[in-house]
């Protein structure tokens, strides 16, 4: 029970910065969306990436050039839209960004519509020929000096998360099956999480990607609850890339959500006070033996991996609460 208590502390309130390289690094957005059917749910489709587009240019400071929308009529918002999301122009996109992302940097793909298929075949419906999850695959493989966030927003999409699953990626998918194709509600909320300080729980001025994922699946499933209805849609996220993704990451005994949480897509603002830096400095060491352990669990005694987990997230929390304190100033 206490293990359970600490990882949820350190992962779901306490927070954990991202790494050098992630913090330092520059962010690149590819925003596609599919098919909508009836004009209303198309209509939505593009809502939800547009705020994630706004916020990428607004606040995140997404160059203009590593910021790609493709939609199915980019005529609807020609100020956000830069082209039609078929097949072609996709790749295109994809190839565009893999030339000015530089080691280090984020990249963070988002596909919004209608899923199809199983395995490796699954797809997004879109203008013209679908590309299958092994295409999306292909195409992600040139990015393995970045780290890559890859939410496919979408019903029935469950099997792209071990399509897509790799070292130094994310991977979020709406359902947790491809049987699951009702329309889903996974877009909207992710859509929002991403871009609200609502999902910032650890308050730390920088939404996580493991923040806006949970943040998301709650609000799923309360939507599903103020409807009376049974919930149909069962997000996943998988980010240490054994394809087998977690209903609830950042809590045991799930091994996924270390690398989601130091993702960030806004960078934190730098402290100025000494003591303040030396903590984080001495927090980024033990964020990355976590990293390191949790990679290592299937190799570890039982035992003696959930001593060195708990330990490591004492430390953490230890150093975030330090932070806090002195951030938050001597009592009024």
């Amino acid at each position: 029970m206490m293990r359970r208590l600490t990882w949820i502390l350190i992962l779901g309130i306490a927070g954990v910065a991202p790494l050098a390289a992630q913090q330092s690094g520059r962010v690149h957005v590819l925003l596609v969306t599919g098919l909508g059917g009836e004009p209303a749910v198309g209509r939505d489709f593009v809502e939800a990436a547009s705020r994630i587009h706004d916020t990428a240019k607004t606040r995140w400071g997404v160059q203009d050039s590593s910021l790609i929308f493709l939609a199915e009529r980019p005529a609807d918002e020609p100020s956000r839209i830069s082209g039609r999301s078929t097949r072609e122009e996709i790749a295109s996109a994809v190839l565009r960004l893999s030339t000015r992302a530089a080691a280090g940097d984020v990249l963070l793909v988002v596909v919004i519509g209608h899923g199809s298929g199983e395995g490796e075949g699954s797809r997004v419906n879109l203008p013209g020929a679908d590309p299958t999850a092994a295409e999306w695959g292909i195409w992600l493989s040139g990015f393995t000096r970045q780290t890559v966030v890859a939410i496919i927003a979408a019903s029935g999409s469950g099997d792209f998360l071990a399509a897509l699953s790799a070292p130094n990626r994310v991977i979020m998918t709406a359902t947790k099956s491809p049987s699951e194709r009702n329309a889903s509600l996974f877009a909207r909320e992710i859509a929002k999480g991403l871009t609200s300080p609502e999902a910032d729980a650890d308050q730390d001025g920088a939404v996580s990607a493991l923040e806006a994922f949970r943040f998301a699946k709650a609000a799923v499933a309360r939507d599903y609850e103020d409807d009376n209805r049974l919930l149909t849609e069962h997000a996943m996220l998988d980010d240490n890339g054994d394809r087998e993704g977690s209903a609830d990451p950042g809590v045991a005994p799930a091994i996924d959500g270390a690398l989601a949480q130091r993702i960030t897509f806004q960078r934190r603002a730098v402290s100025a006070d000494p003591r303040i830096v030396a903590l984080v400095a001495e927090r980024r060491v033990f964020e990355e033996q976590l990293a390191t352990l949790t990679e290592q669990k299937a190799t570890m005694d039982p035992a003696a991996y959930a001593k060195e987990l708990e330990r490591l997230l004492l430390e953490i929390a230890t150093r975030s609460r330090a932070i806090r304190t002195i951030e938050q100033g001597p009592p009024k």
